[in-house]
C-alpha cells in the first residue's frame, strides 16, 4: 500500500501474489513510479499517474469499514525470470534510467530500463542483508552488506566495485558516510552496533543498546545522526558528531 504521510490516507493498494521485501521511488519531487520486488522474484514497476483508485471514492483503512482502495494500477516486470531467489533490496539510482536489486541468488543487478536488461552485475559471497545508497556526499555510492563483507560500489558506474571489506561478523545492515570516511554495521549474530574506519578497515567504536539482532542502519539527511532498527522492537538514534545536537551534549 502506498500512504499519505500526512492524512495517513491509502492512496493506492499494489497486488502481489506474495510478499513483497522491497520498494523504491525515483529521486524526485512527486513520484509517480514504484518499484517493487520480493518473493515472486519479479521486479515490477507501478504506473501510479495511470492507477484507477488515485481518486477512488473506496474508504481507506482509516475509514470506519476499513477497506482501502482496489488496485488497478498498470505495471510491467523488468527481466522476466531472471531473478534466481526472492529479491531482498530495490534501489533507484541517480540515474533514473538504472534500477539495482540483490537478491537470494546473490547477485546485485543494474538495470537499465529503456533496455529492459541488466546494464551489469555482481556475484556475492553471501546471501544480500540491507542495500544504501549514500547521498551524504557529492559522489554517491552503493553500500551491500553480504555474508562477512561490506561492498562498496560506483553510486555513477553501475558494477564498479570501489572496495570490498570482510569483517569477523556476519553483517546484515550497513551504512556508510562517506565524507567522515567511516561506515557501520549491524548483525544478525549479535546485538552491537559497528563502527569501522573506511581506509584502514580497522574497528573503531562499538555501541550497546540493542536486544535482538539489527536489521536496518540509516544517516539523518544532515549526517549528524544514524539510526539503527533492531528485531529487539526498537530504533535508536545514535549521535555521529562532536557538537552539540539537539538533546545530546
Amino acid at each position: 500500500m502506498i500512504w499519505d504521510t500526512h492524512t495517513g490516507e491509502c492512496l493506492h493498494t499494489l497486488t502481489h501474489a506474495h510478499i513483497v521485501r522491497a520498494v523504491a521511488f525515483p529521486s524526485q519531487p512527486r513520484p509517480q513510479l514504484v518499484a517493487t520486488g520480493g518473493f515472486e522474484k519479479k521486479l515490477r514497476i507501478f504506473d501510479l499517474s495511470r492507477s484507477t483508485s488515485a481518486n477512488s471514492t473506496s474508504s481507506s483503512p482509516t475509514s470506519p469499514n476499513g477497506a482501502g482502495p482496489s488496485s488497478a494500477t498498470p505495471s510491467y516486470e523488468i527481466g522476466p525470470g531472471v531473478h534466481g531467489g526472492p529479491i531482498k533490496s530495490v534501489i533507484w539510482s541517480t540515474d533514473l534510467n538504472i534500477l539495482i536489486t540483490a537478491a537470494d541468488d546473490k547477485v546485485v543487478r543494474w538495470w537499465d530500463l529503456r533496455a529492459r536488461s541488466p546494464a551489469a552485475t555482481y556475484d556475492l559471497e553471501g546471501f544480500p542483508g540491507t542495500c544504501e545508497l549514500d547521498s551524504l556526499s557529492s559522489k554517491t555510492s552503493l553500500s551491500i552488506a553480504a555474508g562477512k563483507s561490506a561492498y562498496f560500489f560506483s553510486g555513477a558506474q553501475p558494477g564498479q566495485l570501489v572496495k570490498k571489506i570482510t569483517t569477523s561478523k556476519d553483517i546484515s545492515a550497513i551504512a556508510l558516510h562517506a565524507e567522515q570516511r567511516k561506515f557501520i554495521t549491524g548483525s544478525a549474530g549479535d546485538t552491537w552496533v559497528r563502527i569501522f574506519d573506511f581506509d584502514d578497515e580497522s574497528e573503531l567504536e562499538v555501541q550497546k543498546g540493542h536486544h535482538g539482532p539489527i536489521w536496518t542502519i540509516s544517516f539523518s539527511p544532515d549526517g549528524k545522526l544514524y539510526a539503527t532498527g533492531s528485531e529487539d522492537g526498537t530504533v535508536k538514534l545514535w549521535k555521529f558528531c562532536s557538537d552539540p545536537y539537539g538533546l545530546w551534549r
